[in-house]
C-alpha cells in the first residue's frame, strides 16, 4: 500500500448494516442492489470462516464497506486467497483515506489467516476504481476473464474435427467426443443432465480426485453450501450415465459482484470422470447450462482462469468465450 492511511474505525458488518450498505452503493450505481448484498451477508453469516466483511465508521455512522471471500481449490489449485467482491465509500467521504483503512484492516485479518494475495476485478473504463487500485498497490493479475452470451452452442461446436484432444476447465478433463458425433446433434439430448443436489457431493469429490490426484473436499463443501444454500438461483448441474454421476458443472448467478449492475452467470468449474472422456459429457453439461440460463433471461456467462492454464483458455474460446473488457488485479497482503 502506498503512503499512510488515516485510521478510521473498522468493524465486521452486521445484518443491521444492510440498508446503509445498499444506500452507499446506490450512489454510484444508480440502483439498489438489495438482492446481491442481502445474499452476500447471509453467506457470511452461514460460513463466517470463509468471508471477511468490514464496515468503516465515522462518528458512529457507517460510511464505507468492503466484502471479500476466502477461496481455495479454484482450477484445481491449493493456494488460498481473498477475492475482494466490493469496496465502496460514501461519496462525501471520498479522498479521505477510508478505502485504504478498509484494505489495511483486511490485510491484518488475512495475515492472521496466512493468506498473502488479494484478487479483484474492474471494468477497464471504470477510471475511479482503476485509480484506486493503482494507488493501493494492486497490479494486473496473470489471469484471464472471459465471457460469452448465454446462447446455445452453435452447430460447429459439434463438428468432430474441431476438438481433437482433451481440455481442462478447473478440475475438468474432456468436453467433446471426437469419434463421429452427428453435426448439430445436441449433446444434452444424448446425456442426462439434472440439477445438482447435496447428495452429489461424494461423487463430485471422487471425480475431482480422479482428474487432479488431490482431495479438494473442503473446497467442494464450501462451494456446495454457497451454490445450494445461499445462491438465489440454482443452476449447477450433474451429468448421469446409468444412474451414476459422471460429470458436473458448478455455476452461480451473480447479481452485483465486482461493481456489476446486470445479473451474470459465473462458471466456476466443470469436470468429467476420466472414464467417460470422449463421451460428450462436458459438452452436454455446458450446452444444458447455457440453455437453462437463457430460459432464466440471464444473458451472459463469465469464467476466469490463470494465464498459464492454456488448455482452459483454449476450451473456453472454442466454445464461444472471448476475452472480457474487465481486468483482473492482484495485490500482496501488506
Amino acid at each position: 500500500m502506498h503512503g499512510p492511511a488515516r485510521e478510521f474505525d473498522t468493524r465486521p458488518l452486521v445484518p443491521d448494516d444492510l440498508q446503509r450498505v445498499i444506500e452507499i452503493d446506490s450512489q454510484y450505481t444508480g440502483r439498489r442492489r438489495e438482492g446481491f448484498y442481502r445474499t452476500r451477508l447471509q453467506a457470511a453469516q452461514a460460513e463466517p470462516a470463509n468471508f471477511v466483511y468490514l464496515g468503516c465508521e465515522e462518528e458512529g455512522v457507517l460510511q464505507g464497506f468492503l466484502l471479500a471471500r476466502l477461496q481455495e481449490g479454484e482450477y484445481g489449485t491449493s493456494n488460498r486467497y481473498a477475492s475482494m467482491d466490493a469496496i465502496s465509500v460514501d461519496p462525501a467521504m471520498a479522498a479521505r483515506g477510508m478505502g485504504r483503512s478498509l484494505l489495511h484492516a483486511l490485510d491484518e485479518i488475512l495475515r492472521h489467516k496466512n493468506i498473502d494475495t488479494i484478487y479483484s476485478q474492474a471494468d477497464w473504463h471504470n477510471f475511479p476504481m482503476l485509480k484506486f487500485f493503482g494507488g493501493c498497490g494492486f497490479s494486473l493479475a496473470a489471469r484471464h476473464i472471459l465471457e460469452r452470451a448465454a446462447t446455445n452452442l452453435p452447430d460447429f461446436e459439434y463438428v468432430n474435427d474441431l476438438i481433437e484432444e482433451s481440455a481442462q476447465l478447473g478440475d475438468a478433463n474432456d468436453y467433446s467426443d471426437p469419434q463421429g458425433d452427428q453435426r448439430g446433434t445436441l449433446a444434452r439430448d444424448l446425456i442426462l443432465c439434472r440439477s445438482m443436489r447435496k447428495s452429489d457431493l461424494d461423487a463430485i469429490v471422487k471425480i475431482d480426485h480422479r482428474t487432479t490426484g488431490r482431495d479438494h473436499r473442503p473446497y467442494y463443501e464450501q462451494k456446495m453450501a454457497e451454490l445450494l444454500g445461499v445462491s438465489g438461483i440454482r443452476v449447477s448441474l450433474v451429468a448421469e450415465q446409468d444412474d451414476h454421476v459422471v460429470g458436473f458443472v458448478m455455476a452461480r448467478v451473480d447479481f452485483g459482484e465486482f461493481d456489476r449492475i446486470e445479473p451474470v452467470a459465473v462458471l466456476d468449474s466443470i469436470a468429467v470422470d476420466p472414464g467417460f472422456a470422449h463421451h460428450l459429457v462436458g459438452t452436454a453439461l455446458l450446452s444444458q447450462l447455457l440453455a437453462n440460463l437463457w430460459s432464466l433471461q440471464i444473458e451472459h456467462v463469465r469464467s476466469e482462469t490463470d494465464a498459464e492454464h492454456f488448455d482452459v483458455l483454449q476450451f473456453l474460446q472454442r466454445n464461444g468465450f472471448s476475452i472480457s473488457q474487465r481486468l483482473a488485479f492482484a495485490r500482496q497482503v501488506a
